[in-house]
């Protein structure tokens, strides 16, 4: 038994030893500049707060709703459906229950457990915010329990949201 043990010990050392040294002799530092360059791309940096939203992201959203369906955001919500619902009468999963989200004060279902971020957002689900929130949702909301990293594509985002207002008892109209 005491050879056994001590076989693992050392095997231990060794590996985490030998790895060390492999550190040190192979030591690469990270180069100042990216080697790889995108030509002509040019990099906007949107900055948004807990607190609002900016018309320029209100005009963007509005934009991309002529060139997308709610019928596109039914097959981009497939995403969201592992945590979510969209059923009229749904129950919460993971998260909220997304029937008539759009236009919903954030963190007003009583039957779900919000964060404490979400609860003290105090906003009204809008396009905009919701535009703000699907695009990285740790980011607009600082400390929500939502761990999804985000819808990139902008057309995607325009089309679930379209697909969250359809699935209301009231949409929100689209001017």
């Amino acid at each position: 038994m005491n050879k056994i043990i001590v076989s693992i010990v050392i095997t231990i050392i060794l590996v985490l030893g030998i790895n060390k040294v492999a550190d040190k002799i192979f030591y690469v530092e990270k180069p100042e500049k990216s080697a790889y360059q995108v030509a002509n791309v040019a990099t906007t940096k949107t900055t948004t707060t807990e607190t609002g939203s900016t018309s320029e992201n209100s005009e963007k959203i509005m934009n991309l709703f002529a060139s997308t369906s709610a019928g596109e955001g039914k097959s981009v919500f497939k995403k969201c459906a592992a945590c979510h619902s969209i059923i009229k009468g749904g129950g919460n999963k993971i998260g909220p229950a997304l029937w008539g989200v759009v236009g919903r004060k954030a963190g007003s279902l009583t039957e779900y457990k919000y964060s404490k971020a979400i609860i003290n957002f105090g906003k009204s689900w809008s396009f905009e915010e919701l535009n703000g929130f699907l695009t990285k949702p740790k980011d607009w909301v600082k400390g929500t329990k939502m761990s999804f990293m985000g819808l990139k594509n902008a057309k995607d985002r325009a089309a679930v949201i379209l697909f969250m207002n359809e699935n209301a008892d009231s949409p929100l109209p689209l001017n």
